[in-house]
This record gives structure tokens, C-alpha cells and sequence, in this order.
């Protein structure tokens, strides 16, 4: 028998998640047949959807040889096994931390999370060491808790990741990313010249199989909605004219941005992916240049709305803004362009 105090990082969850994390050797048939026969919460019986409170105790009625061999694979986070922890290299900035927040600033060519071909040296890896190392986070007293991004930025893309380092923030995080309680801003360099602010908004339909997104009035799909505010027009020496430009996303879609300024022949400079006809002689110019393949975004700054005040774990961020600093290629390819907006890239905690 098994005894198993619910705490505070494992409060919200329904019992089967928690127990698929918790006992990951065992099927979900499994599981199910456990909570039936062989769980209690507080010496009741629960059904699979019942979600857990902090302070209940939660009964596992099996034998040492089932325990151990249900819960294999996790090794000492929960049996008491020696754990074999292999660092990543850290990479990343830290913009702002706190008990139940962690604000971390995104290199160039990093996964947020790992992949089939990335497992170990990705971004969430990385804060997972730094806070085992700062002794924030504990793996061997953890039943199922492991601290995670709430939001993701492509590969290629820079810039504010949140990390919630206990499970309320990471809900509450969470959950106002999904309300819009928190206002997200990037820079850009979009091909051609923009003078005035615009506000564009449509449907964003998903191709799978190449992994590209497409914009249409037709009403099917997600309903996107982006601000692209003009900071500088930017004109090379053979007469090529680009734009720096601030962009509000309202929602936050995968290749949102860069779909949506193709969609109105202003693709971002160095996006080969998206770009077309439209970006073709910037793109070519650039590569040659300063050896740009790729799209050039930073995911700069957020502002955490007056609503999250209500929220016990991170109420204290209310009204806040923070920035990540701009990366030293963004700022040479600027000056390359003969750009003179430089922003000074500080943090705003305040």
C-alpha cells in the first residue's frame, strides 16, 4: 500500500492524468482497472475525471512488485532510484524570475521543446536544469511536476518564453494566454514600405503536410487578428526598401505573423518559407549579405493585464511589462540596413 500526499503542484489534475504520470509503466487499461479496484482519495472511491485537492491523501492499494514495477521508467522522481541527470548547456537570458515564474529570453536556432531529433538540448530541458541547479525545483519530491513552457516560438524565432515553476502559475499562465490577458509584441523587418499602422484580421487555416499556414476571408479556421505599426522604413544602397515594425498579435497563432504580412505583399525579410515573388530581390540581398536564411522576429515584450490581480499565483504581475533584450544579430542586420531606431532592448519590471 501506497500512501500519497496531494500537494499544491499536484492539485488540478484529474485523478487518471495524474496517475499516467505517476505510474508511466502502466497502460491506460491499467490505470483505469487501478482507480476501479485498487485507489482511494480520502478512503473513497473516485472516478477517472475527479479532480484532486491539495490535502487529500491519495490510497494505492498494490503490492511492492506492481509499485516498483508500474512506476519503472520514472526512475527516482518518486521511487528512490539513483537519477542520472544529463545538463544541457544553458543558452538563455534570464528576463525575470520570481517563486512562481520564470521569464527567459529565446535564442536563435533553439527548440522550445524537444523533437524526434531533438531530445535533450532544447529550451525546456535547459530551465529544467537551471532550476534543479538553483535548487527550485526538486524532481526527487515531485510526484508528477516538471516546470514547462506555456508558450512556444519557433526554432528560428526569438525572444519571452513563460514558465510557470509551480503547476498553479503554469494554470494560470495557461489560462491567460488562451483569454488574451496578456498582450504579446514582436519586431520585424518586413519587405517593401509601410507608413501607417494596420490592423489585419481573417482565418488561418493550417496545412499539415507542409507545415505552412494559409490566411482566408472564407470564415473556416482559427480567426486571427494582428496591429503592424510601422517604426522605420529602411532602404539599402541599391535602392531595396524595408520596414522595422512592431506587431501586436491579439491572437497568438502558429506562423500568425509571417502568413499575415504575406498575406498583404509585405512578407519579413529572410522568410523563404513564406516570402514568394514578393520578398524575392530583399531575401536574395540579405543572404548575400549578411547571410540571413531565415526569418528575423523577436517576441520582445509583454504586458500582463490588470485582470490577472484576482490570481493568487501570479496576481502580483498585474499591470507589469517586461522585454527581452534585442540579439546582437538582430541589431548588426539593422545597422546593416541603416537603421537608426536601435531600441535599448531593457527590461520593464515595473
Amino acid at each position: 500500500m501506497r500512501e500519497i500526499p496531494i500537494t499544491a503542484n499536484d492539485a488540478g489534475r484529474r485523478l487518471d492524468r495524474f496517475l499516467r504520470k505517476y505510474l508511466p509503466g502502466a497502460s491506460l487499461s491499467e490505470i483505469y482497472k487501478i482507480i476501479r479496484k485498487d485507489a482511494k482519495v480520502d478512503a473513497r472511491r473516485r472516478s477517472e475525471s475527479y479532480i484532486l485537492n491539495e490535502g487529500e491523501v491519495l490510497t494505492l492499494y498494490l503490492s511492492d512488485e506492481a509499485f516498483e514495477k508500474l512506476s519503472r521508467s520514472k526512475g527516482a522522481f518518486g521511487t528512490g532510484s539513483p537519477v542520472n541527470i544529463v545538463r544541457a548547456k544553458r543558452t538563455f537570458k534570464i528576463v525575470y524570475e520570481d517563486d512562481e515564474v520564470l521569464i527567459v529570453n529565446k535564442p536563435y536556432g533553439l527548440l522550445t521543446h524537444g523533437d524526434s531529433r531533438e531530445k535533450k538540448d532544447h529550451l525546456a530541458n535547459q530551465v529544467k536544469d537551471y532550476l534543479i541547479a538553483s535548487g527550485a525545483y526538486d524532481p526527487r519530491s515531485e510526484k508528477v511536476f516538471t516546470p514547462a513552457p506555456v508558450n512556444r516560438l519557433d526554432r528560428n524565432t526569438t525572444g519571452i518564453v513563460l514558465f510557470g515553476k509551480t503547476a498553479p502559475a503554469m494554470r494560470e499562465l495557461g489560462r491567460i494566454i488562451r483569454e488574451d490577458e496578456i498582450s504579446k509584441f514582436y519586431l520585424t523587418v518586413a519587405c517593401g514600405v509601410i507608413k501607417d499602422e494596420i490592423r489585419l484580421e481573417g482565418s488561418l487555416i493550417k496545412d499539415e503536410g507542409s507545415n505552412k499556414v494559409t490566411i482566408s476571408d472564407s470564415g473556416e479556421g482559427k480567426d486571427i487578428e494582428t496591429v503592424v505599426r510601422p517604426l522605420e522604413v529602411l532602404e539599402s544602397g541599391n535602392g531595396l526598401k524595408a520596414t522595422l515594425c512592431e506587431i501586436e498579435l491579439v491572437t497568438g497563432r502558429s506562423h500568425q505573423i509571417r502568413a499575415h504580412l504575406t498575406s498583404i505583399g509585405h512578407p519579413l525579410i529572410g522568410d523563404s518559407k513564406y516570402a514568394g515573388s514578393a520578398g524575392a530581390a530583399v531575401n536574395l540581398y540579405v543572404h548575400d549579405r549578411f547571410g540571413l536564411t531565415t526569418q528575423l522576429l523577436h517576441a520582445y515584450r509583454i504586458v500582463f493585464s490588470g485582470s490577472v490581480r484576482e490570481s493568487e499565483a501570479i496576481g502580483h504581475l498585474a499591470g507589469k511589462s517586461f522585454e527581452a533584450e534585442v540579439p546582437d544579430r538582430f541589431r548588426e542586420i539593422l545597422r546593416g540596413l541603416g537603421s537608426r531606431h536601435m531600441r535599448p532592448g531593457k527590461n520593464k519590471n515595473q
